[in-house]
């Protein structure tokens, strides 16, 4: 079970770090507040356990790349996790 909804500055709080101007916007933009179904592109923070799901790689790589140069200050990890969903049946799967 995962649980929380948490904000960009609850984020920065909780890892003990001020994220990037840029990145503080465009997550500010993208922020889903309903956690089922993340759509590609935005994302949903869980405070238990401590978790940022993205909808799509492109969001997560961007978070990686913006928080990477802090990993030293950062007090509390973040895990990211990325789902990507399939619709329906597909001979890959």
């Amino acid at each position: 079970m995962m649980l929380g909804n948490l904000s960009v500055s609850q984020m920065e709080n909780r890892m003990g770090i001020s994220f990037p101007n840029d990145l503080k916007e465009i997550l500010s933009k993208y922020h889903q507040e309903v956690a089922t179904d993340i759509k590609p592109g935005f994302w949903h923070c869980f405070d238990m356990p401590f978790t940022m799901v993205c909808g799509n790689q492109d969001i997560a790589e961007l978070v990686h790349e913006k928080l990477t140069p802090l990993i030293d200050d950062i007090k509390t990890p973040l895990s990211v996790a990325i789902v990507e969903r399939e619709v329906g049946y597909t001979k890959s799967s």
